[in-house]
């Protein structure tokens, strides 16, 4: 093989990584998107529920029997640790895809990079006003 041959070779399989790398972000955005929904439907139910009963609930493999407001705060911090990995996923998947239009050497997409006030941003704002 010649030298441009090579090169050639060598940029496509860096491409394709970053490609690669890409689609399995957006992955497992949908998986987690799915778990999240998951736990809101139960955050949802335990609190339909009464609050004296013990709920059952499964980790893994096991069920366990927990006293209801445990097992509301365990569902509430799992839905808020999916939610930041995946606000995590979407900031990676920013740039990795503006990496890949350059390795493409096409135009960037017309976006600004931004990102929305989170709530704890918004309710600083509506304080400050």
């Amino acid at each position: 093989m010649d030298l441009d041959t090579s090169h050639l070779l060598e940029y496509l399989a860096q491409v394709e990584e970053v490609a690669e790398d890409i689609l399995a972000d957006k992955q497992n955005l949908i998986d987690l998107d799915k778990k999240r929904q998951k736990t809101r439907e139960a955050i949802r139910k335990l609190r339909n529920e009464q609050e004296s009963k013990k709920t059952w609930i499964c980790f893994g493999n096991m069920f366990l029997k927990l006293p209801h407001k445990q097992a509301s705060t365990i569902i509430e911090k799992d839905f808020e640790k999916i939610d930041n990995e995946m606000t995590d996923i979407r900031i990676r998947l920013k740039s990795k895809v503006s990496k890949l239009r350059d390795m493409e050497h096409k135009n960037d997409i017309g976006r600004f990079n931004l990102s929305p006030l989170s709530r704890q941003e918004m309710k600083s704002i509506e304080n400050l006003l």
